[in-house]
């Protein structure tokens, strides 16, 4: 998938269709990426399209698409992070073909859809997109929801990005070879727009913490806040590949000091091809 920068900051979430079928070509092809779709985490995630009306699905925030795609993985202690990693993959491919998505959480029938899902014991459907072309007007919901959430605004670079330590906000300047990865990640798309993840720099190596905000525990039945840091990580690692790097993901807690609210959830190490 290339020009992943330009799809990373034209996509939004899209919540109203125009009618406009996805052709049986578009769909084999949507199926074809998502089924080649890894995660660093290694835990495979199953994609499915799914039709309102032959699957019963409802959904009160969508309106002009039947369809539908929902992906389900093993209930593991990784599970939401690499379904937020892979299933945002899926979503960036979607826009590069000219499609619209919207990630789906708490706004649909959730029992239907995992019916359809044949979710099995022992696996998760954490979320699910709707998916077709956008209308060229929102509906008043739509634009309502926009609004609420501040659905087009971002945290500064400074407010997210940290240079050595969280004492030292980091600056698009000074990031080096790191910066577009990171905006990258500051234009990610996140449950209700809160944006949790935090990054600390140093040198090549761009440590994530998670900043869970008020309300989003991870005791409940979804981790979306989890979720959200897997999104963060496709965006970082897809977009430093795309600019010459070999991103390699590691998972060991760097001596940083950091109060109890962060929560440290993985590394990349970038090296030029």
């Amino acid at each position: 998938m290339e020009n992943i920068k330009k799809y990373i900051k034209e996509r939004r979430s899209v919540r109203t269709y125009d009618g406009r079928e996805v052709t049986e070509e578009m769909s084999k092809k949507l199926m074809s990426f998502a089924g080649g779709i890894a995660n660093p985490l290694g835990i495979p995630v199953v994609f499915r399209f799914l039709e309102a009306k032959r699957d019963g699905l409802t959904c009160p925030v969508v309106s002009g698409t039947e369809l539908y795609v929902g992906g389900k993985t093993g209930l593991t202690a990784d599970s939401y992070l690499a379904f937020g990693y892979s299933f945002e993959t899926f979503v960036l491919y979607a826009q590069s073909l000219g499609l619209g998505t919207v990630w789906l959480g708490g706004t649909m029938n959730r029992p239907d859809f995992e019916k359809a899902m044949e979710l099995r014991e022992g696996e998760t459907m954490p979320c699910a997109t709707a998916i077709g072309y956008a209308s060229s007007k929102m509906s008043l919901r739509e634009s309502m929801m926009r609004k609420a959430i501040k659905a087009d605004e971002r945290m500064s670079f400074e407010e997210l990005f940290f240079g050595g330590s969280f004492d030292s906000p980091l600056s698009p300047e000074a990031a080096g070879m790191l910066a577009d990865a990171l905006e990258a990640v500051r234009l990610a798309p996140s449950a209700v727009n809160k944006q949790p993840w935090r990054v600390v720099t140093a040198g090549n190596a761009a440590h994530f913490y998670l900043r869970r905000s008020k309300g989003f525990s991870r005791e409940g039945k979804l981790d979306m806040q989890m979720i959200d840091m897997g999104i963060a990580l496709c965006h970082f690692a897809l977009t430093a590949e795309e600019g010459g790097s070999n991103p390699s993901f590691v998972r060991s807690e760097p001596d940083i000091p950091h109060g109890p609210e962060l929560e440290y959830i993985a590394s990349y190490l970038l090296d030029r091809k």
